[in-house]
């Protein structure tokens, strides 16, 4: 089924794909690998969800799904801001607009391509680090399809994952007690280590960047050509990443443009690590001590945005982007968001998430600040919304395993490899 092969961004090696593979097998600095098809056209299948992208999606597997996204022209926003072409792409749950990702945000894209990229022989456990929004989008897709999940969560972000996501059976939600998202990270790692589990990896997975790419594809669908300007908040920057590989094939595929979009990113203020590396013109990110990073991600509305190691500096990475494509990060306020998301409520009819109005405030600034050539297309990624619009599906639902600082750091591993035995009894 795999019609596509490996590339590494550092040494330009290519190789088969395993379904599962985060690195390249070389020994040089660490680098993105990409995927590349064998299908070199933009072809758009007749499926009514996501898969009609399959040609540029790595198919290991077949995986169910009836989510999709909604790319359409904005007059209302686009005329409040003064932007000739805006078009919106809603990645969340408006099905009178076509939008139908069930846990009302844009990571579905990524977990269905992660899981359709992994073999039909892998019965190993998949093991995904999450903030909220990932873990909501892995456990349902992983429910609809009965795939074997563990999904590690600071446990203050239980409550969001369960209000929208199905978890059945096949699904278990480790829950860390006052933990933050770099600590869920580090333990899901630890679990990988064992022979039971694979880690999903983040950035560092070609399938979450392929499906996240789904956002290009689908405005390039509907716009006809690739957009001039691309708008995103980003916390690891996957999604913009993705885009800005797919944006590469759309332009090798020669009907679509000439050249990728320039990246007008957001961060939260006053946690904005891509910001302001790239602002100081610095090759790395920069240094922050634990109390001044705690003290930042206490204060943001978009907690989801909270990732403190984005791929900045790697080979692949969003240093790269940003200089391919002459673009920019914005640091937007707390404030700044609220105003955003009420006036995308008032003018498009829909509720977005923060880390959306984080964008929307982006974009607004952008317009004020003449960042935009007019007659210009422009797509702004809502990367979540029309969360109101979706039934809360387990009211009193309960993660599979709680644990405490000190049992994390005793090792508790053997009790998550022991719920998952027992659960297969």
């Amino acid at each position: 089924m795999r019609e596509y092969r490996l590339r590494c961004t550092g040494c330009g090696a290519g190789f088969e794909d395993d379904g599962i593979r985060l690195d390249c097998p070389h020994d040089h600095a660490p680098a993105l690998l990409r995927t590349e098809y064998d299908e070199r056209r933009f072809v758009v299948e007749a499926d009514r969800s996501i898969r009609r992208f399959r040609r540029w999606l790595p198919q290991g597997r077949e995986i169910a799904t009836a989510a999709d996204m909604a790319v359409y022209r904005s007059t209302a926003l686009a005329g409040r801001l003064g932007i000739d072409e805006l078009w919106i792409a809603f990645n969340g749950w408006w099905p009178e607009r076509g939008a139908t990702l069930r846990t009302a945000t844009f990571k579905e894209l990524e977990a269905y391509a992660v899981l359709g990229r992994m073999g039909p022989d892998e019965t190993r456990t998949l093991v995904v680090a999450s903030a909220g929004n990932t873990a909501a989008a892995f456990a349902d897709a992983c429910t609809v399809n009965d795939l074997p999940l563990v999904v590690v969560v600071p446990a203050a972000a239980f409550a969001r994952v369960a209000a929208i996501a199905r978890i059945g059976p096949s699904v278990k939600v480790v829950a860390l007690e006052d933990a933050e998202y770099e600590e869920a990270i580090a333990f899901s790692r630890q679990l990988a280590a064992g022979g039971d589990f694979v880690l999903e990896g983040g950035v560092r997975n070609v399938g979450r960047r392929d499906g996240l790419g789904i956002v290009m594809l689908a405005a390039a669908e509907a716009i006809g050509a690739i957009p001039d300007y691309y708008v995103q908040a980003v916390g690891s920057a996957a999604g913009a990443l993705g885009v800005r590989e797919a944006a590469h094939r759309l332009v090798g595929d020669g009907r679509y443009g000439d050249r990728i979009p320039q990246l007008l990113l957001a961060q939260n203020a006053p946690f904005t690590p891509l910001h302001d590396a790239w602002s100081a013109g610095a090759q790395v990110l920069l240094e922050r001590s634990p109390a001044e990073t705690r003290l930042q991600l206490a204060q943001i509305g978009a907690p989801v945005l909270s990732n403190q190691t984005p791929p900045y500096a790697i080979a692949g990475g969003v240093r790269e982007a940003l200089a391919e494509s002459h673009g920019t990060v914005y640091a937007v306020e707390n404030a700044e968001m609220v105003d955003a998301m009420m006036l995308f409520a008032e003018c498009e009819g829909i509720d977005i998430d923060p880390e959306a109005g984080i964008a929307t405030a982006a974009l607004m600034r952008a317009a004020r600040g003449g960042a935009l050539e007019r007659g210009r297309p422009v797509l702004l990624n809502v990367t979540g919304g029309g969360r109101s619009g979706r039934a809360r599906e387990a009211r009193d639902a309960r993660p599979a395993l709680q644990l405490s600082r000190a049992e994390v750091a005793a090792g508790a591993t053997d009790a998550v490899r022991s719920l998952l035995f027992s659960s297969r009894l």
